[in-house]
């Protein structure tokens, strides 16, 4: 988002002499003091949010860059900035108790991506794997693969061959192919088009081929295609479809190990509650600037019109259980953007309570 823009400034405090913005246009999404200008090779620079306390005055601006992209991997904030050098980096909120006292407190720290090379962290991956999943096969799927510890249900599906689903719907889908199955595929290439545009249609999906790509390209292996079409045709399904995973596993047994890993990364990045701001700022970045519609109005309306005058998200959930908790923060950020509500605590658990409503009711 080009409208986006990374702000450092430099202030009169001596522990904290920056304060570092992410600001989308007027709107600011994360405001922290910090330690130092970059990271570099002190691994990591602890933070404080701009809200948390009063500061000194900002005395200059030190740099303004744009923001190519903020994601969210587990608890982390990622950033690309659009420059050649130290342009990524990530910021890790954690929330941990006392070990002396009741209560919790807030760390968080920005790191790069070659203070975490030094550091050597001892977790790699970012979503960890979970043995129960809740696995569809399509009826019409022979000899299916094993999902050992997780429930698997044998039913129709829309769209490929396995399915992963929770109390929400389907989640992920993957088609499965063999060699001579995917070769047979490619006299009808047109109907595999289809078939991956149906695919395309879920947030997650995937055609994994139970072969090698260096076995399409062999003419030892395949005798009914010249190896100069194949490669084009495989080249096209990638293109044309980018948001369908193409993986060529080798043989049955790393396709079963794949999918299976791939759903359980799945299920356990959709179930890791981020850090309450880390969630608040991707609501902000993900929503576009311009008037919203849809489910976001119905959501707005219920919201001004039905809640008491204090309420927590989890009740405006409950109203909306098919829509992602993202798309409600999104509302009620919008509105206190606005000064309508004003949130106290954090996280699911946080309170918004009403200053003004749509009608003009102040409370």
């Amino acid at each position: 988002m080009s409208d986006t823009v990374w702000l450092l400034e430099r202030t009169g405090e001596v522990k904290f002499p920056y304060r570092l913005s992410i600001k989308r246009g007027e709107d600011v999404l994360l405001q922290l003091r910090v330690q130092d200008k970059w990271p570099g090779a002190r691994g990591h620079i602890f933070c404080m949010r701009e809200e948390l306390r009063q500061w000194p005055e900002v005395i200059e601006e030190v740099e303004r860059v744009p923001v190519v992209s903020l994601n969210r991997y587990g608890k982390r904030l990622a950033v690309v900035l659009d420059r050649a050098t130290n342009k990524r980096c990530d910021f890790l909120f954690l929330t941990k108790r006392y070990k002396t006292q009741d209560g919790e407190y807030e760390q968080v720290f920005w790191r790069t991506q070659q203070g975490l090379k030094q550091r050597r962290p001892k977790v790699i991956l970012t979503a960890g794997g979970n043995p129960s999943l809740d696995v569809i096969i399509d009826i019409n799927e022979k000899y299916p693969w094993n999902f050992h510890g997780c429930t698997v249900e044998r039913k129709a599906l829309p769209a490929g061959d396995y399915a992963l689903i929770d109390d929400q719907g389907i989640l992920a889908v993957v088609e499965r192919k063999s060699f001579d199955n995917m070769l047979q595929n490619f006299m009808q290439i047109h109907n595999l088009h289809h078939k991956i545009g149906e695919i395309e249609a879920y947030k997650h999906g995937a055609i994994v081929v139970e072969a090698n790509y260096s076995d399409f390209l062999n003419p030892k292996k395949q005798k009914y295609y010249p190896v100069a079409f194949l490669a084009k045709a495989i080249a096209e399904l990638s293109a044309m479809h980018p948001k369908v995973n193409m993986v060529f596993a080798g043989n049955r047994k790393l396709a079963n190990e794949w999918v299976l890993r791939y759903f359980s990364s799945i299920q356990s990045h959709k179930q890791d509650v981020p850090h309450f701001k880390v969630a608040e700022v991707m609501a902000e970045y993900g929503q576009p600037q311009e008037t919203k519609g849809g489910i976001y109005f119905d959501i707005k309306n219920k919201v001004i019109n039905e809640t008491p005058q204090e309420f927590h998200i989890t009740e405006i959930k409950d109203l909306f259980p098919d829509v992602d908790i993202s798309t409600i923060r999104r509302v009620l950020v919008d509105l206190r953007k606005q000064g309508a509500l004003v949130c106290t605590g954090r996280g699911t658990s946080s309170k918004w309570i009403w200053i003004k409503r749509d009608n003009g009711e102040k409370h």
